[in-house]
């Protein structure tokens, strides 16, 4: 787990050797890359390090949330692993990264079924490439786009029972759709075709702990990197949660949903919570 807790000051640091800082540039940063460079990855370029070091700057601790948020993830996908859950649904995967969701996930249930969906075909064609699972198990890999649940149920259905439970992950993904009733709409569109005790999972940005730093890291984030993004309250985020009964400790900095026994966690920019489907 160290890659995920490093320090932040550490995390910022450039890292000689790690993505092609011989790119243009004048390339656009990439939502994904900007997250791999966070996550400690490899696959991003100088553009991509460059407007993730000015985030971090203008709001201090982004790059810890993101960290917090796969944490987060980890820690949500082992409970229901361990709960019964053997099917999960991750949307807007992003760039492959350490402790991924089929690996999590097949630790506790070597069977385990997992369909990966991201819009981006250059994510797409990395997750193919790295991201594989047991044998005993299956990891599907799905080209769709979160803006057409339909078509990304179709295709999970090819892999997954869906008349069976199922967890659905949908981290740091609805924060590309600005429009709140869309997001709401694709979020029970999704929700409602997953068999009861199937469970959602999500995370997104807030500016529930710094409201003018974050609006500020917004904008420059829209005028530099694609896709852009918008971060909601804790409220908002809630709302998601319609037609579920949250588990404990309901919606909360991911930092704090169920770090473990005596410790103590700084809260960041991003709140979470999983909701058991109950419609």
């Amino acid at each position: 787990m160290s890659g995920l807790t490093r320090s932040f000051r550490g995390a910022m640091k450039p890292r000689p050797n790690a993505g092609d800082h011989r790119g243009p540039t004048s390339r656009p940063a990439h939502s994904a890359r900007v997250w791999d460079y966070w996550l400690g990855g490899k696959n991003f370029y100088s553009t991509d390090a460059k407007v993730a070091i000015e985030l971090t700057e203008m709001l201090p601790h982004l790059g810890r949330a993101a960290r917090a948020q796969r944490g987060f993830q980890s820690r949500a996908v082992r409970h229901l692993a361990e709960s019964g859950v053997d099917q999960f649904l991750d949307i807007g995967v992003g760039l492959p990264a350490r402790y991924g969701t089929h690996e999590v996930a097949q630790v506790a249930v070597p069977t385990a079924r997992v369909v990966y969906a991201d819009k981006d075909p250059v994510v797409m064609a990395h997750a193919r490439a790295l991201m594989a699972g047991r044998p005993e198990g299956a990891v599907a890999h799905l080209h769709a786009d979160l803006r057409d649940p339909d078509e990304i149920l179709l295709g999970a259905a090819e892999t997954l029972d869906l008349r069976r439970p199922v967890a659905l992950l949908l981290l740091g993904v609805l924060e590309h759709i600005a429009d709140d009733e869309e997001a709401q709409w694709i979020v029970k569109r999704l929700v409602s075709a997953l068999a009861p005790g199937s469970h959602l999972v999500a995370g997104h940005l807030t500016g529930a702990l710094s409201p003018a730093a974050m609006e500020r890291a917004v904008a420059h984030w829209n005028t530099t990197t694609a896709p852009g993004v918008v971060s909601r309250t804790p409220e908002a985020i809630a709302a998601f949660f319609g037609g579920t009964e949250l588990l404990a400790p309901g919606i909360v900095t991911c930092s704090r949903w169920r770090p473990g026994p005596g410790s103590t966690v700084p809260a960041v920019h991003r709140y979470g919570g999983v909701g058991r489907v109950i419609y």
